[in-house]
């Protein structure tokens, strides 16, 4: 059973294994290995070009198994003050919110600003998140925008039929709606790109600022409701069908 657990999921180095699990680098695993940490299927590794199957062979640091993961998709509920990249000199990232991560690999779907909330998609999947992002595939991202400034009426077919920007980029159209009982200062955004500060960079090409913003959803995935600022919890097997199974959308009339 062993042997055809292994040809179907294939084999790989040991130390890439490791490495991709976050254990160290290539050298730093090799002195692990000669130090005795590392045991595979229960007997001590001293070879880091040792060939396993991730999937049929247990793999031990210091007692403790590795688990392994190909892909990995978290929802976050991204927080202020956080920065949506890997590494920052200066912030807090959003992949260092996500503590249960088993690989080092991971990125966030796009970029929220620092001062924004909201669903934000942490993956590796390269080929999904492309698939995401591009404005081709015409996937709506939904956020909540609370503005300060007076709208003008016609804000609405402004932004059906694309806002220029300041630079003199002009932007594809979006889907506007209020959102409150108080028109004007709370609206819900759809667009289906995802340029520098853009949502904030329309609203004030109709002479409105945004004081508060938030991402609502991302094609087919919506927030959790249950998700405080700063948690995240991984996607389930339903929402990550769903965001593979995403097709273009009709553009609207």
């Amino acid at each position: 059973m062993a042997d055809k657990n292994r040809q179907k999921s294939g084999v790989m180095r040991l130390d890439k294994f490791l490495g991709e699990m976050g254990h160290g680098t290539r050298s730093q695993i090799k002195d692990m290995a000669k130090r005795g940490r590392i045991q595979v299927n229960g007997q001590v590794a001293k070879a880091t070009d040792l060939k396993i199957c991730p999937d049929a062979d247990q793999v031990t640091v210091d007692g403790a198994l590795v688990g392994y993961a190909k892909m990995e998709y978290y929802m976050l509920n991204k927080p202020q003050g956080v920065v949506s990249a890997r590494t920052d000199n200066h912030y807090e990232t959003v992949v260092g919110l996500i503590g249960d991560a088993l690989r080092q690999d991971l990125f966030p779907v796009g970029r929220l600003d620092v001062d924004t909330e909201g669903l934000l998609l942490i993956t590796n999947d390269g080929e999904m998140a492309h698939n995401l992002l591009s404005p081709k595939k015409h996937v709506d991202k939904v956020y909540m925008a609370r503005l300060s400034g007076t709208l003008p009426k016609d804000a609405a077919k402004r932004l059906e039929e694309g806002i220029l920007l300041e630079d003199g980029t002009r932007t594809l159209p979006a889907k506007f709606e209020y959102a409150g009982e108080d028109k004007g200062q709370e609206v819900l955004l759809t667009i289906r790109e995802g340029k520098f500060h853009q949502v904030k960079r329309m609203f004030e090409a109709l002479g409105c600022q945004v004081v508060y913003l938030k991402r609502l959803s991302m094609g087919p995935l919506s927030l959790d409701p249950d998700l405080e600022p700063g948690e995240y919890r991984p996607l389930s097997e339903e929402e990550i069908r769903s965001l593979k199974d995403c097709r273009n959308q009709k553009k609207s009339d």
